[in-house]
């Protein structure tokens, strides 16, 4: 980890998003330098499942030693990010530094794409990046060492990070191209811009609620790399570091970090590549050698389940083991493991498509009853479809490889609900790797 060196004393950053997650760790982070933070975020009381407001950050900060001003911004809102913006030049004389963080998120693809959700990411991530950089940039033009930093993904233009989440590509790859843009646009007024993506997955509260528990945390590092990450960013020379699409680790590296263990929740444990980075391709780039390079996004806001609990059992199907194959061995396994408890938290139905030799297709079914476990379609529609080879469905069933980890590799297809394939990490924990 990179120690703080004071070189931002006395400046004031903008941070969206900083009432938990990712965003308030950077707050943090700056507030060891003395730094005065503006939290721009809309969460003033307590969600249930999402600890952190900008008042309790706001302690934080200043317990940290920087001074802060908790705003209830809505980045959709132009009205509420102009007075936001208005009140930190008041408080603090100006402001020197901007990081845009705030982002939604649905992994979906188009077919299960609801308009609203469409709506609300490319409101939050596309236009309320552009509006906070528009309302900041006249202050940006008269501050110290000024600096934009975007939480989002280097450019990649690759079909596979399209197939499985179009919308919400598309609205991560609008707050990179507004880095881009403005790295450029503002070269002269030496204000910079650049953009900073995760090499691994990040855990936070956001990404716990989305997978359904913590199970899938030691897979992921903790969001302390993403705030010394960007600290490192923002005290380099922003005449000269500009337009870049950075990833964590490579500028930690540059900065002489060679022991990412402090970073990990569990050091020994093989980590959850993010999603959208090529492992073949230089993903940490400069806008001046610009090859279309890597993408994603971190869960800010969750999408809201589109299921819901069906009154009335499943129609009894015949034993998934019952053809004597691996795959059906597994999937009867999976049938005494599971419980009425089981369903309330899961609370979605999972069609299997394996491919192979022994393959075919089953269902498991954790919406109904007790639960159930079956071969060939299931009587309900399922929340999500996945597609996967004999060999990962194995590894995936008996704890060699998590779901999310295959999906991110390119080794599992979805079709429907992303959200709730991230739920079987919770069906994982349950069978503690002894099918």
């Amino acid at each position: 980890m990179i120690k703080n060196t004071g070189k931002l004393a006395g400046r004031t950053a903008v941070i969206s998003g900083a009432s938990r997650g990712i965003g308030r760790e950077i707050a943090l982070k700056l507030a060891k330098d003395k730094v005065n933070i503006v939290i721009a975020a809309k969460t003033a009381e307590a969600h249930p499942k999402l600890p952190g407001t900008i008042f309790s950050v706001a302690k934080e900060i200043e317990a940290a030693g920087g001074r802060a001003l908790p705003c209830v911004v809505d980045v959709r809102d132009e009205k509420s990010v102009i007075e936001a913006v208005e009140k930190a030049v008041k408080e603090f004389g100006g402001i020197d530094i901007l990081v845009n963080n705030a982002s939604a998120i649905s992994l979906t693809k188009t077919p299960d794409t609801e308009m609203k959700r469409y709506d609300l990411m490319h409101q939050i991530n596309g236009r309320g990046t552009f509006l906070l950089s528009k309302a900041c940039i006249p202050y940006l033009k008269l501050g110290q060492n000024p600096h934009i930093l975007n939480l989002s993904p280097p450019l990649n233009l690759s079909q596979r990070w399209f197939a499985n989440n179009l919308a919400y590509t598309m609205s991560k790859y609008n707050m990179s191209m507004i880095a881009l843009g403005l790295s450029e646009e503002l070269r002269g007024d030496g204000i910079a811009a650049n953009a900073l993506w995760p090499k691994t997955a990040i855990f936070t509260a956001a990404m716990e609620m989305l997978a359904g528990g913590k199970s899938i945390a030691s897979q992921c590092r903790r969001p302390e790399i993403m705030a010394d990450a960007a600290y490192a960013i923002l005290t380099r020379d922003s005449h000269k570091f500009t337009g870049n699409f950075v990833i964590d680790e490579d500028i930690l590296k540059e900065e002489g970090v060679t022991d990412f263990s402090p970073y990990a929740y569990e050091p020994d444990k093989e980590l959850m590549p993010d999603f959208f980075l090529d492992e073949k391709c230089n993903n940490s780039v400069h806008a001046s050698q610009y090859v279309i390079a890597g993408v994603t996004g971190s869960p800010v806001n969750a999408p809201s389940s589109t299921s819901s609990s069906a009154s009335s059992e499943a129609a009894p199907a015949a034993p998934a083991s019952s053809d004597g194959s691996p795959v059906g061995d597994i999937m009867n396994s999976i049938q005494g493991k599971l419980s009425p408890e089981l369903v309330k938290s899961i609370n979605a139905i999972f069609q299997f498509d394996v491919k192979g030799d022994t393959g075919g297709q089953y269902y498991i079914d954790l919406k109904n009853g007790s639960g159930s476990v079956g071969k060939g379609e299931s009587p309900d529609k399922p929340n999500v479809t996945l597609t996967m080879a004999e060999d990962v469905f194995t590894k995936v069933f008996t704890g060699k490889m998590s779901p999310t980890t295959a999906y991110m590799m390119g080794k599992l297809k979805l079709k429907g609900d992303a959200t709730k394939a991230m739920a079987l990490e919770k069906l994982m924990g349950k069978m503690k790797s002894k099918l």
